[in-house]
């Protein structure tokens, strides 16, 4: 069995990462890491806008959106083994260079599993652990295996995978064989700066039926040192077992991204601009937050206003930074935090999308004792400074700007400026005239990626069936020059024949899937995130037509080469 590593309750900001530091030293010391460059041999000034010439050199090239709880397999919910090597393959053979996923922290069940809700900003989800993985690896046996429940393969059960995997995990952990023990204390000490905190967290939790850190008894959510002492000491097994399976994840996903890397496939993460407030971030760190330094509360909350996914604005929930001190100089610690939070992610993927890249240049402060979004209001966000300081310590910044929704020009500015690429929604393209954003006519500088649609929308056929009206429909298919059932296909071959770098297509566009599949609807509490890839579906033809359109329109097999 592998015995506790030793803990590190106040490494530097929190992060576990010297600092100041460069993403290429950060990268160095991952064992066993492929790195494969989204972005080539840029490093943007601050100092205006950026001419295409001088932007990052962001491949012509395609790729899926498929969240890795998506993926097909008979353990109730996608994961890090076979399957995911499966799609990879077929992302290769497609001729792909992308496969966009969805955060993959820990999620919780108070927010309907919703990966933009994480107990972590550095944790890996135990749920996307492979059991089959840790069979190979003799960690598990056939019996484990085989004696896992049956599942529904369409939905993801996530109560019964947590259930199912953690008694599995416990037989991992038993079975620790004695060849892990170095690799694991290196793990451990490596990563101490979050994984410690993060281990105590969720032990906390537990101890404490699932409560909320700020429900806490206030010793444990005041973070009393010798309170804090005793329970490591007390819970050292524990802690440990949560330390155990982060190795795990991180062992599994050094291993997926290696595979990827060796196939020319790159990751593009996404990362919530926002930490839940019930989280390990905002517990170590409550100085960093809009919260009532008394009584541990949410001052404000972030969201957005009335748009076009909601009446009434989306109350997200989540707290917000505190970017600025008292006397309004920034908050240079929390900077640091950041600088921790990229560079991690940076080491596990390949390039960034920011969810919700906008709240850099303004946010939505809605007053915590409001339940909708309507009554808040912009304040002025971290800006180009922000950005300034890390690409100082982190060099270049793989970034792409989630610019969606209601975007201002000081907002699209800021971008420019960052020389950041960013979104376009082809389901948002048709609803005005011939001057709308999203139609690719209208795409005067290459430099961002098209989307037919994202988590966010319905899928093409849903959108188009159930979406538009008579007229909505008929003016899509003017614009398209189609006139037929497919209008997934038509939409993508859109999308691929446009200027703009880099296309991503959602697998159920790629599949022609209807509404009954999309991922999630914007401003609803329950009933996301649960939709699965079915075995067989990406099938060769799927692969063939895909591959077919990629290398018609110049798109396929660029690999990380720019153009």
């Amino acid at each position: 069995m592998i015995l506790p590593a030793a803990v590190n309750s106040e490494s530097t900001h929190g992060t576990g990462i010297s600092i100041p530091f460069r993403l290429r030293d950060f990268q160095a010391q991952a064992d066993g890491a492929v790195p494969v460059p989204c972005f080539s041999g840029y490093n943007p000034g601050m100092s205006g806008v950026r001419s295409d010439s001088q932007k990052p050199g962001l491949p012509r090239s395609s790729g899926l959106l498929l969240h890795l709880t998506a993926l097909p397999g008979r353990f109730g919910i996608g994961d890090l083994g076979p399957s995911a090597r499966r799609f990879v393959d077929f992302l290769s053979r497609s001729g792909q260079t992308f496969w966009q996923i969805l955060p993959f922290g820990p999620v919780d069940p108070a927010f309907d599993n919703s990966p933009y809700m994480s107990y972590s900003a550095f944790a890996g989800s135990s749920l996307l652990i492979s059991p089959e993985l840790l069979l190979e690896e003799g960690l598990v046996t056939p019996e484990d295996v085989e004696n896992f429940p049956l599942l529904d393969p369409g939905r993801v059960a996530y109560a019964e995978v947590r259930a199912a995997k953690a008694e599995l995990f416990r037989r991992a952990f038993s079975r620790s064989r004695e060849r892990l023990q170095a690799e694991f204390e290196d793990f451990c000490r490596r990563e101490g700066g979050w994984l410690d905190d993060y281990a105590l967290f969720m032990v906390l939790k537990a101890r404490f039926q699932g409560e909320g850190w700020f429900d806490w008894p206030t010793p444990f959510a005041g973070r009393d040192s010798q309170a804090l002492a005793a329970a490591r000491k007390d819970l050292a097994g524990e802690i440990c077992f949560h330390q155990f399976i982060q190795f795990l994840f991180d062992r599994q996903w050094r291993s997926l991204k290696a595979y990827a890397a060796d196939r020319k496939v790159q990751f593009m993460g996404d990362l919530p601009i926002y930490v839940a407030f019930d989280s390990a971030d905002v517990w170590r760190n409550p100085r960093y937050f809009d919260l009532d330094p008394e009584t541990r509360s949410l001052r404000h909350v972030a969201g957005v206003p009335p748009d076009y996914f909601s009446k009434t604005g989306q109350r997200w929930g989540n707290p917000l930074y505190l970017w600025r001190n008292p006397d309004q100089t920034p908050n240079r610690s929390l900077y640091d935090w950041w600088v921790g939070r990229l560079a991690f992610l940076f080491n596990r993927v390949d390039c960034v999308r920011i969810d919700h890249f906008r709240g850099f240049e303004a946010y939505w402060e809605v007053p915590a004792e409001h339940e909708t979004a309507e009554f808040g209001r912009w304040v002025e966000g971290p800006g180009p400074g922000f950005f300034a300081d890390l690409r100082e310590r982190l060099g270049q910044l793989p970034i792409i700007a989630e610019d969606l929704g209601l975007i201002t020009p000081e907002v699209d500015a800021l971008r420019e400026e960052l020389g950041f690429p960013g979104m376009k929604v082809l389901h948002f393209a048709f609803d005005s005239g011939p001057e709308n954003k999203y139609l690719p006519f209208n795409y005067e500088d290459p430099h961002f990626i098209v989307y037919t649609g994202t988590h966010d929308n319905d899928t093409t056929q849903g959108w188009f069936h159930n979406a538009l009206d008579d007229e909505g429909r008929k003016r899509v298919l003017a614009y398209l020059g189609f006139d037929g059932p497919e209008i997934h296909w038509a939409l993508i071959r859109y999308a691929m024949a446009s200027t703009a770098r880099v296309c991503i297509f959602p697998v159920q566009d790629v599949l022609g899937l209807g509404g009954e599949s999309k991922m999630n609807v914007p401003g609803t509490a329950v009933g996301n995130w649960t939709w699965r890839l079915q075995e067989g579906l990406l099938n060769a033809a799927a692969e063939e037509r895909l591959r077919e359109l990629s290398v018609m329109f110049r798109r396929a097999g660029s690999g990380s080469v720019p153009v």
